[in-house]
Parts: C-alpha cells; structure tokens; sequence
C-alpha cells in the first residue's frame, strides 16, 4: 500500500543512494523548510545542529564557500547552497538525479 501511494505521489525513496548532509539551527524556518523537502523525498540525511557553536559555523563556512547562514546543504560532499537554492534545483527537476547518485 505505501508503495503505491509513494508512487501515486511521485515519491521514491527506494531510489535515493546519495550522501546528504545539512547544517541547521534548530529554529531556522529555511532548516526547516529544507528538512521537509528532503524528508517528503525519502532523504535520510546527516545533520548538523550548529546553534550557537562558533567552530562548527566556522567548518560550516570553510566547506560552503564562506556563507554563513543556514541552511547548508550537500549532496555527496558537493555543495549545494541553501533552502532556496534546493528547492531551486526541485523545481528545475535537478535535484532527484543528484539523490539518485550513490556516494562516491
């Protein structure tokens, strides 16, 4: 039954083989914004809550082209940006061949 009612809804996490990882606040309405889309995906991603630790902000920026803000987000150790920019990728349809890629 939830097979097909993930099909029906055009959802198919059975597919997804990449590496995701995000960097939130807990608070941040973008973090939350960006966990829903890849949770309605299927994504089982590693997150990093960052609230208020200054070192794991500064990894953070060191990997996401020194942005600072949350959400960050990458797909097999590639960067992707943040909410916007991954729903960006969902509405050009980008973004399900980048999760259907396994992890180098």
């Amino acid at each position: 039954m939830l097979q097909g009612l993930n099909s029906l809804l055009n959802r198919h996490p059975e597919r997804v083989k990449a590496t995701v990882e995000i960097y939130t606040w807990q608070t941040c309405p973008f973090c939350i914004r960006a966990k829903l889309l890849l949770w309605w995906k299927g994504v089982h991603f590693t997150e990093y809550k960052i609230d208020g630790d200054e070192a794991a902000r500064a990894k953070m920026a060191e990997r996401a082209e020194g942005r600072r803000s949350v959400p960050q987000i990458f797909i097999n150790r590639r960067y992707i940006g943040g909410c916007d920019d991954l729903y960006q990728l969902d509405r050009q349809r980008q973004l399900d061949p980048l999760l259907i890629e396994p992890a180098l």
